[in-house]
């Protein structure tokens, strides 16, 4: 059962993929997920969900997100998601 909200005509909450890359993917313990969160929500409160869920809390602060592969550059903007949207997670890159 989906629930809509009536003032959107948006699902309540939605189904994301969630895909971890490197540093992530070894704490996290894995390379994807699914997802269940609100279809409309702030994405720095969206990476607390995934870093809680996901144990990524040592590595929080140095996190970048990408919504269906478009980096998400203001964590205090809200993201609209769709059930089957993939969010990245991934950690700074170094290397030379």
């Amino acid at each position: 059962m989906v629930f809509v909200n009536m003032n959107t005509s948006r699902p309540v909450s939605v189904d994301i993929h969630v895909l971890f890359f490197a540093k992530c993917r070894e704490l996290s313990q894995t390379t994807r997920s699914v997802f269940t969160v609100p279809s409309e929500i702030r994405a720095s409160d969206l990476l607390d969900k995934i870093v809680i869920q996901f144990g990524l809390t040592t590595i929080r602060h140095n996190l970048i997100i990408a919504h269906n592969e478009s980096f998400v550059e203001n964590l205090n903007d809200s993201i609209f998601l769709k059930d089957g949207d993939e969010l990245a997670v991934i950690p700074p890159l170094s290397g030379g």
